[in-house]
């Protein structure tokens, strides 16, 4: 696939929605249907249901389920229980396939445990988190994927304390741990790896999972224009490692030939501009610690 093909594909996520300026959800979301044929969707509460579909407009071009936070993964797991039952009746005909859409807010914490069982339960579906690190629908405040040091409304940067003091979830393990087909990190900047992972989803044998990276204007504080540079950044920092785990198989898509500092990456993002003060200098050696210890772990992971 090269961008040519890839724009040559149906847009079925339209222009007419209400995302900021230079918000990456609907490049993810399109990217990810151009990946399939016929399909179902649901979509969690949060930034990209209310900016999508604000009545009695749509920016879907697929038949579209909202769903409460807490529950996209369990919705369309029974959506996909009925059409198996309707296909195994002959009532239905057509091959389809079923994506849920859910930020970090409704994955990481309040959709955490549907998405368990519906993993669990083996429904062959494809589950997208769109991570843009913490509730930024509803102000900008913290979730358990916002990561160390940043500040939030729920976690700012004060006297004594100077933003999060949690590193956040790793959510690709832990879906990694339900021993699903497939599960997948990558960024919105890296639109081939989005659709290569995306089509390898939708073709597992079960269950699979897909972290996408995506930088918030918002809550993150930078300009419009940057989504895309600050997310490469992230992949070139290691703090945002592209990685696969294919039927319980870890494999690293890109290593950085020559990484740079964490720094680099977090001194783009109003979030983090309290880092940089002096007395704050032990925080972003934390944080420079952590990135190097997790990513050998995951190169430990790569290499069995």
């Amino acid at each position: 696939m090269n961008l040519k093909e890839l724009s040559l594909k149906e847009n079925r996520f339209v222009p007419g929605h209400r995302a900021c300026a230079g918000c990456g959800f609907p490049q993810i979301i399109n990217t990810v249907l151009k990946a399939t044929g016929n399909v179902v969707a649901s979509c969690a509460t949060g930034c990209m249901e209310v900016t999508s579909t604000v009545y009695p407009h749509t920016a879907w071009k697929v038949p579209w389920i909202h769903s409460l936070f807490e529950n996209a993964a369990a919705t369309i797991s029974g959506v996909e229980t009925a059409y198996n039952v309707l296909k195994r009746k002959g009532k239905v005909k057509k091959d389809i396939k079923f994506v849920a859409f859910g930020g970090d807010g409704g994955t990481y914490d309040i959709g955490l445990q549907s998405l368990s069982g519906a993993a669990e339960r083996g429904h062959k579906f494809v589950y997208v988190l769109y991570d843009n690190e913490a509730y930024m629908n509803t102000g900008v405040q913290r979730s358990s994927g916002t990561p160390f040091g940043a500040a939030t409304t729920t976690s700012p940067d004060g006297k004594i304390h100077h933003g999060k003091e949690q590193f956040k979830k790793d959510i690709a393990k832990i879906m990694a741990a339900h021993n699903i087909p497939y599960v997948a990190q990558t960024t919105v900047a890296h639109w081939n790896d989005l659709y290569t992972k995306a089509e390898k989803a939708f073709n597992a044998d079960g269950p699979a999972f897909l972290n996408v990276l995506q930088p918030c204007t918002l809550g993150w504080k930078f300009p419009g224009n940057m989504a895309i540079e600050i997310a490469k950044l992230a992949a070139e920092s290691r703090f945002w490692p592209l990685y696969e785990v294919e039927n319980g198989v870890y494999k690293l898509n890109y290593d950085p030939a020559k990484p740079i500092p964490v720094s680099d990456y977090l001194k783009t993002q109003g979030r983090f501009a309290h880092l940089f003060k002096q007395e704050n200098k032990e925080i972003l050696e934390k944080i420079q610690k952590n990135v190097d210890e997790e990513w050998e772990k995951l190169l430990k992971l790569c290499r069995k």
